[in-house]
């Protein structure tokens, strides 16, 4: 069985138009399937609502509420809540291609080791490219800035988790999604939880074929939206320092954390308008020291599921 997950916040009829572009996909399946939504959105315009009632009326999704926005326990919930071997996570604003579906459930088929498959996404104004794998620079940067609209299928130690599906077992078994990664932004989740898949021996597959377009909708979304070229808040920061902290060691640690406000500042927007430098670097600055504070304690990860009776 698939489970279908998608967490979503403040999002409208995009939803509901996500939604219905994977009914047909379902409905062709030949294993059965189920559709979680995980809503943590206040409330909905009068005609989401309405129409996010009738599906659940008609068995057609599970609607689970949440009382606020919090992506990586959104996702736990999703998981925990899944009652499919497979579980796809999927943003709530996108265009699947026909064979989306299909293609995670074949990959999982035809690569029995991979824990994971990540498929291909196109953000607005991709095309699919030939693009493989760029070289290593250490372990804490491994396909950190792999291209993940590549036409190339690949084993990766990363992931997006607009398109990911996972084997719930697997997922369950190494804690599921860090619920340190502070809300609303969460930068670098998906790559600490990679990474984490690996250490404890799986693998992870990119599939080309299961293909979407992310919409990158403008209202709403579980991620902040707020500009991070000009702000003094840590939040854009503190997720990618967070996973420096945990996935990292030693010197190539220091040198990851010392290395990002420098890359930060060095861009076309602050070249032009060098005012804005000395905010950025005291946003950079925050997002240190709660990345601190977080990696004191231990990660906020699901329990381990109960072993099976004798």
């Amino acid at each position: 069985m698939l489970s279908l997950v998608i967490p979503t916040y403040g999002r409208e009829q995009v939803l509901v138009d996500t939604i219905a572009a994977l009914e047909p996909q379902r409905r062709a399946l030949a294993s059965p399937s189920e559709l979680l939504v995980v809503d943590q959105t206040p409330r909905h315009q009068p005609a989401v609502q309405a129409a996010l009632e009738a599906w659940q009326r008609a068995g057609r999704l599970r609607w689970l509420r949440l009382n606020r926005p919090h992506l990586t326990r959104a996702m736990n919930t999703g998981l925990l809540q899944a009652r499919g071997d497979t579980v796809l996570f999927l943003d709530d604003d996108i265009v699947p291609s026909p064979g989306l579906l299909q293609a995670h459930l074949q990959a999982h088929r035809r690569h029995l080791q991979a824990w994971a498959v990540v498929g291909q996404v196109l953000q607005p104004g991709q095309q699919p490219q030939p693009l493989p794998p760029r070289a290593s620079r250490g372990e804490l940067w491994r396909d950190l800035d792999f291209p993940f609209h590549s036409s190339l299928g690949a084993w990766i130690e990363n992931a997006m988790a607009g398109n990911l599906s996972l084997k719930r077992d697997r997922a369950l078994a190494i804690g599921g999604f860090d619920e340190r990664f502070p809300p609303p932004v969460a930068a670098r989740f998906e790559t600490e939880f990679a990474k984490r898949l690996i250490a404890a021996g799986g693998r992870i597959r990119f599939e080309p074929q299961a293909s979407l377009n992310h919409l990158a909708a403008s209202a709403g979304g579980t991620r902040s939206r707020g500009s991070h070229l000009t702000s003094a808040a840590g939040h854009h920061g503190v997720g990618d320092c967070y996973y420096a902290l945990r996935c990292g060691r030693g010197l190539p640690r220091a040198w990851y954390l010392l290395r990002r406000p420098l890359r930060e500042v060095r861009t076309r927007f602050h070249l032009r308008h060098p005012w804005w430098i000395p905010v950025k670097l005291l946003g950079e600055l925050r997002a240190l020291v709660s990345a601190l504070s977080l990696s004191r304690r231990p990660p906020l990860l699901l329990p381990p599921p109960p072993e099976p009776a004798p």
